[in-house]
């Protein structure tokens, strides 16, 4: 935007002038996450002077219910000032206030530190920008839509099953910004409109992270803060992502019918320029061997970390041996599968040094976001107030269920989810004090973790601090109030299968 403003217009006859005083109006913005984070980390750190201080003793890793007491912590203001401003350090590597590691259980909010989890962050965002600047994954896109466009229905359902895949994987989010331009004349020409456009991508990818499987972004951080591996509960996702999945395809298709039927009904009609862009006929170009190549490594690559996270022996798989990879292991392998791709994909040495510098640099928000959000943790465990929390939270929900307990955990996460969009701030934040609470219910942490990145997922499909949502949008010029009104009937049933999904999981597991 231009720092020059423009004259202001003459004011009509018997106007009364706006007093200078009071400044032009501006519309209320919704802080990021960072700023929330922060706030956050502040009224954390002021609340411990108020929360008592106190301890459950832990056995094998786990608070153990009926131990809770109070503590004497003998820190000062001073010293709890100093943990205020190094709590995004400590987070980063885990440290206590006497220098110590937070690796070795010590209470219900002890975790390790963040550094495995930013490290990873850059590594992914380094490989998916890599792959980005191939061509690959838009040439792909556009090939498959090619080949299918005389079978609309089934294109549709493809189409968005992609974008599910992605969502599931990886979280994939801003990288959707790059397929209106290609969807929109595709989705035109075949009869449709704007808003099967912009759902498609949008749905399709925001159920997959709702229901993500192994999503490092979601599910892995989710994890780690809970202490457990990222394929515990993977069997109870791949059924949810399924079936989320199917649903959400079948009401994008039932309404992308409805309007080639009758253009009337049609929450975007059509424009002049809609028109134009029905009229044009669109060919896609064939993917180039290297493209072949370096799409076929993309994939590889993400099926080959699901193979690694998930504990096969768990499933009763012992002809596939459990690797049990974690944060360290993932990192090299993406910094590696970035390396070979953009190589392959003809970036040449300058190029793929340039994308994994760039995509690194456009992830480090998300890196630092997390750290931010373990800081917190840090505070609390410093001042022996996450206990104390934890305790007053399972009172609240002592006597209840595994199924109640379940779809409460969901609706907990709700709020914070709005609050906090960003899902693996989301989870650094809440898993150290929602995951024990697991063990008192006597249900899996995994089920927690699946609890949070449902409610997390399900409030990023619409929330209008979401770049992604109103990015989208924008680009599919489709009004936020008609996004809402398609979205309305699909945002209920999507709870209410979510929440079955968690209270089944409860009592089968």
């Amino acid at each position: 935007m231009s720092g020059n403003s423009a004259p202001a217009p003459p004011q009509p006859t018997g106007a009364v002038a706006p007093d200078p005083a009071e400044g032009p109006r501006r519309r209320f913005r919704f802080p990021s996450a960072f700023t929330v984070l922060v706030a956050v980390t502040v009224a954390v750190w002021a609340l411990t002077f108020v929360i008592p201080a106190g301890r459950y003793d832990v056995k094998d890793g786990s608070p153990v219910p009926g131990t809770y007491h109070s503590v004497e912590t003998g820190t000062g203001f001073w010293n709890r000032l100093k943990d205020l401003f190094l709590s995004p350090v400590n987070g980063l590597y885990g440290v206590t206030d006497d220098g110590t590691g937070l690796t070795t259980p010590g209470g219900a909010g002890s975790f390790a530190g963040a550094a495995g989890v930013f490290l990873f962050i850059l590594a992914v965002g380094a490989f998916i920008t890599v792959t980005m600047r191939t061509g690959a994954l838009t040439a792909g896109v556009a090939r498959l839509a090619q080949r299918l466009r005389h079978h609309r229905t089934l294109l549709l359902v493809v189409l968005l099953t992609v974008f599910s895949l992605g969502g599931t994987t990886y979280g994939m989010a801003e990288e959707t910004l790059g397929f209106y331009g290609l969807m929109i004349p595709l989705v035109l020409s075949l009869g449709y409109d704007r808003m099967v456009a912009a759902t498609v991508i949008m749905v399709g990818a925001g159920v997959g992270t709702l229901a993500s499987t192994v999503n490092p972004f979601a599910t892995g951080v989710a994890s780690d803060s809970a202490g457990i591996g990222t394929g515990e509960g993977i069997v109870l996702r791949l059924a949810m992502w399924a079936c989320l999945t199917a649903l959400a395809a079948a009401y994008v298709v039932r309404y992308a019918h409805r309007v080639a039927e009758d253009p009337s009904r049609s929450l975007t009609p059509l424009t002049e320029d809609d028109r134009r862009i029905t009229s044009e006929s669109s060919d896609a170009a064939g993917l180039t061997r290297r493209q072949h190549i370096a799409l076929s490594l993309f994939a590889a690559t993400f099926l080959f970390m699901i193979f690694a996270v998930v504990p096969w022996s768990d499933l009763h798989l012992t002809f596939l041996p459990t690797l049990g990879w974690y944060f360290p292991e993932l990192a090299a392998l993406f910094i590696v599968a970035a390396v070979v791709v953009g190589l392959v994909g003809g970036l040449g040495e300058k190029g793929t040094t340039s994308a994994i510098t760039a995509g690194a640099g456009d992830f480090i928000g998300a890196a630092m976001i997390v750290m931010l959000a373990r800081g917190v943790t840090v505070i609390m465990n410093n001042a022996s107030v996450t206990d104390t929390i934890l305790d007053t939270l399972q009172s609240a929900v002592a006597g209840t269920s595994s199924g109640v307990f379940a779809v409460l955990m969901l609706l907990e996460n709700l709020p914070l989810a709005f609050f906090v969009p960003s899902s693996s701030g989301h989870a650094a934040l809440a898993m150290p004090i929602l995951a024990p609470l697991a063990d008192f219910a006597g249900v899996s942490r995994s089920l927690v973790v699946t609890a949070y990145q449902s409610a997390s997922g399900w409030v990023n499909l619409v929330t209008p601090t979401s770049a992604v949502v109103m990015g989208g949008l924008a680009l599919a010029k489709v009004r936020y109030d008609q996004y809402l009104r398609f979205m309305a009937p699909l945002m209920g049933v999507l709870l209410v299968a979510v929440a079955g999904f968690l209270a089944l999981g409860a009592v089968l597991g």
